[in-house]
C-alpha cells in the first residue's frame, strides 16, 4: 500500500495528468482511497463526516464510512482529513465553437477544468469542432471538462442570423447535420436521424418555429434517444407549448416573460420587455407555467448572470443595445421558478474575461445566492440536475459506487458559503487528478482576440 501525507498536493507528481498526457491504455493506475473526507455527494442532503471514497480507474468503486472502507493492495491513499469531498461541477450552457477558436476553447476549457467543472453542455455550435474537442477532453489529450453537445433546429428565417454562418463554415446555413432549416415540408425522422450522426447528445429547439413543429421534432427526438433542449420561447411558439412538446430543459429564465409580455413572431422581433409585471411578487401566469416544469421534471436553465452580466456593460456603454431583460428580470423570475420547486441548473451562456481565474460558472453561483438560494441548493443545482440536464444521470452529479469519478476537494465547506468552492485543492476527472495548483492562470489573447 502507498501512502500519502495530509496534502493532497502530494500526488502531483504521481497522478496529475493535467498537461494532456494519456494514461497508458495497457498500464491501468492503481485503485485510489480518499479518507476521511467530509462528504457531500450532490443528493441534497447532509454533509457525512469521515467518508471514504475508493476510485479504480475512471469510476468510484465504493463509498462508505471510513473505518468500513479498507485500502486494496497497491493502492495509493490520500487522507483528506479536515477537507470536503463533493461531486464535480457542471456548466449547463456554454458555447465553444462559433465560430471555432481552438486556441480559445481550449484556455476556457482549462479554466473550466482547474475551477472544478468536469462537465459542460455545449448549446449548439461547429459541431465539426465541438466534436473533436470532445474526443480529445474524454481521451485526456487537453485538459478539459468532458464535453455533451446539442445539434440546432430552426426555422428557415433563423439563418440569416449571422453566428449561423460562423458555425457552419464552408455549408450552406441551415444545411449541415448541426444546424438545420425545419419547415412543415421537413421530413422530422431524417433530420433527427442526421443529427444524430453528429454524436450530439440533444437537440436544440431554437428559434422562428410553430407549436406543432416544435411538438413534433421533440417527439421524434425522443423516440430516436435524443434529449430534447429548447429556449423557453421559440417565436412564434410560446413558452406553454414548448412545455406542452414536453422538452426536457428549458434555457434562459428571462425568455419567458413573453408569456406575459406577449410572444413575438420571430426571434428577430424580440424587443426588451417591462419588468414590471415580475418584480413586486410572483407572477401567476408564470406560476402555471412553473408547475407544469415541476409537474413534468422540465429543468430551467436559468442563465441567471448574463442579464447581471449585460447590465453590467450597459452601465459602462450607455451606447450598447438594451437587453431583452434586466438582471433583476431575471433574477425575480428565477426566484419564482426556486420558490415554485421547479428544478433549476447552472448555465452560463457567456465567458467571464480572461483575467478572470475562475469558471464562468463562479458567476451564476453567485448570482442564485443573490436571489436567495441557500449553497447547498446551488451545489445541488450544479451537480445532480445538471448531470439530469445533460442526460448523464447514470453516470455523474452524485458520489456513488459505479459512477465516475468526477470530483472537488475543497478545504473549506461549500454548503456553508457557495464562494467556498472557490477553496479548491483539487478536481479529479474520470479518475485523473489536477491540483488546482497547477493552473496557469490565462493571459490576454486567451480567451478572447487581444485590442
Amino acid at each position: 500500500m502507498i501512502r500519502i501525507g495530509l496534502s493532497v498536493a502530494a500526488i502531483a507528481g504521481a497522478s496529475l495528468l493535467a498537461a494532456g498526457a494519456v494514461r497508458a491504455a495497457d498500464a491501468p493506475a492503481p485503485p485510489t482511497l480518499y479518507r476521511h473526507a467530509t462528504l457531500i455527494d450532490g443528493t441534497g442532503g447532509p454533509a457525512r463526516a469521515d467518508m471514504s471514497v475508493l476510485v479504480e480507474g475512471e469510476r468510484i468503486k465504493a463509498v462508505a464510512p471510513d473505518a468500513g472502507l479498507a485500502a486494496p493492495p497497491g493502492a495509493t491513499v490520500v487522507d483528506l482529513t479536515g477537507k470536503y469531498l463533493a461531486p464535480g461541477l457542471i456548466d449547463s450552457h456554454e458555447h465553444l465553437a462559433t465560430p471555432p477558436n481552438r486556441h480559445a476553447a481550449e484556455a476556457n476549457m482549462r479554466r473550466d477544468l482547474y475551477g472544478g467543472v468536469t462537465a459542460i453542455r455545449d448549446m449548439a455550435d461547429d459541431l465539426r469542432s465541438v466534436g473533436e474537442l470532445a474526443r480529445e477532453s474524454r481521451a485526456g489529450e487537453v485538459p478539459a471538462p468532458d464535453i455533451y453537445y446539442a445539434a440546432l433546429m430552426a426555422g428557415p428565417s433563423f439563418f440569416v442570423d449571422p453566428r449561423t454562418h460562423a458555425a457552419n463554415f464552408g455549408v450552406e446555413p441551415g444545411k449541415a447535420p448541426w444546424m438545420q432549416s425545419i419547415d412543415a415540408k421537413t421530413d422530422i425522422r431524417n433530420a433527427v436521424t442526421l443529427a444524430k450522426g453528429t454524436s450530439a447528445t440533444a437537440i436544440k429547439i431554437y428559434a422562428n418555429l410553430p407549436g406543432d413543429l416544435v411538438k413534433k421534432i421533440a417527439a421524434e427526438a425522443h423516440r430516436q434517444g435524443m434529449l430534447v433542449w429548447a429556449h423557453t420561447t421559440v417565436y412564434p411558439a410560446t413558452a406553454a407549448e414548448v412545455l406542452a412538446a414536453r422538452v426536457d430543459v428549458v434555457s434562459h429564465a428571462c425568455g419567458l416573460g413573453h408569456a406575459v409580455a406577449g410572444t413575438p413572431a420571430t426571434y428577430q422581433a424580440r424587443t426588451p420587455m417591462d419588468p414590471t409585471p415580475f418584480l413586486a411578487a410572483d407572477n401567476p401566469t408564470i406560476g402555471r407555467l412553473y408547475e407544469t416544469m415541476k409537474a413534468q421534471g422540465t429543468i430551467l436553465d436559468a442563465t441567471v448572470s448574463i442579464y447581471a452580466e449585460q447590465d453590467r456593460q450597459r452601465a459602462a456603454n450607455p451606447k450598447l443595445k438594451p437587453a431583452l431583460c434586466s438582471g433583476a428580470m431575471a433574477a425575480a423570475l428565477t426566484r419564482q421558478a426556486w420558490r415554485a420547486g421547479a428544478p433549476i441548473t447552472t448555465g452560463t451562456d457567456w465567458q467571464a474575461p480572461w483575467d478572470d481565474p475562475w469558471p464562468t460558472v463562479s458567476h451564476e453561483f453567485a448570482a442564485l445566492a443573490r436571489l436567495g438560494m441557500s449553497p447547498g441548493e446551488i451545489l445541488h443545482s450544479a451537480t445532480e440536475v445538471g448531470a439530469r440536464a445533460a442526460g448523464q444521470a447514470a453516470d455523474m452529479g452524485t458520489v456513488a459506487p459505479g459512477k465516475l469519478a468526477n470530483l472537488i476537494v475543497l478545504t473549506r465547506d461549500p454548503t456553508a458559503d457557495i464562494e467556498n468552492l472557490k477553496s479548491l485543492e483539487l478536481t479529479i476527472k474520470r479518475g485523473r487528478a489536477y491540483p488546482r495548483s497547477a493552473f496557469k492562470p490565462l493571459a490576454k489573447g486567451d480567451i478572447e482576440d487581444d485590442e
